[in-house]
């Protein structure tokens, strides 16, 4: 079995605590001797200390970003493959959203390794996060009219513009959302975020025909991206 790579989101200021559950999943990961990547050695130590946590892991963590992240990257990967758990905490507030672990997200979907978060409190943002999807330029759809007329441009508008696009709707307009850019032939990546921070989470990434095979309960609540050309 395949281990999974958990994106620990950090308060952006430096006097709030960590979330109970993130707390309660690092203090095992301690345990079981699992990877712990940080941001900066000693950003990471100071704010780990603060939070509580276990001082003897400190001397564990790898140091994980833009200039460490092309050599561990592989190795990373082949860890996951074998079944050993990641953790990614920031210095402060979400990784891998317009950070260098959306690389390691990225390859994770690639490998078919999992990737979950710790709770956060922005679906958009995390949902973007986690989809690992180059998002250097985004557009933020919202909610698509409900209007066929209207809703029918604004598909073939969101499949045209070369940016990712974010789209939401309600649960039971998911089946429907997914028809309509596999009526209009959409051959962007995308991105389908189910139950996010659930017990019921799921993540699905490929095309639209693949996404539609895959999903069996068509009522739930969700965040739909449709990657950049």
């Amino acid at each position: 079995m395949k281990g999974t790579l958990t994106l620990i989101p950090t308060p952006i200021d430096d006097d709030s605590p960590l979330c109970i559950r993130a707390r309660m999943i690092l203090e095992l990961a301690v345990k079981k001797k699992q990877i712990i990547l940080v941001e900066e050695i000693k950003a990471g130590r100071r704010r780990w200390l603060h939070f509580g946590l276990p001082r003897e892991a400190i001397e564990d963590f790898i140091l994980y970003n833009e200039h460490t992240r092309d050599e561990l990257n592989a190795e990373l990967i082949k860890k996951l493959n074998r079944g050993q758990n990641v953790y990614l905490m920031s210095d402060c507030g979400l990784p891998a959203f317009c950070d260098p672990g959306q690389e390691l997200v990225n390859l994770c979907h690639q490998n078919k390794v999992k990737v979950t978060s710790t709770p956060f409190s922005n679906s958009v943002s995390l949902a973007i996060a986690l989809s690992g999807l180059p998002h250097n330029r985004f557009i933020f759809e919202g909610f698509i009219p409900v209007n066929k007329e209207l809703r029918t441009k604004a598909i073939k508008r969101i499949i045209n513009q070369p940016e990712m696009s974010i789209v939401m709707d309600t649960p039971y307009r998911l089946a429907r959302i997914l028809d309509e850019l596999d009526l209009h032939n959409c051959s962007r990546e995308i991105f389908l975020g189910l139950d996010l921070n659930q017990k019921t989470e799921e993540l699905y990434r490929g095309d639209i025909k693949s996404i539609k095979n895959q999903v069996t309960e068509l009522k739930r609540e969700f965040i739909l991206i449709i990657g950049s050309i």
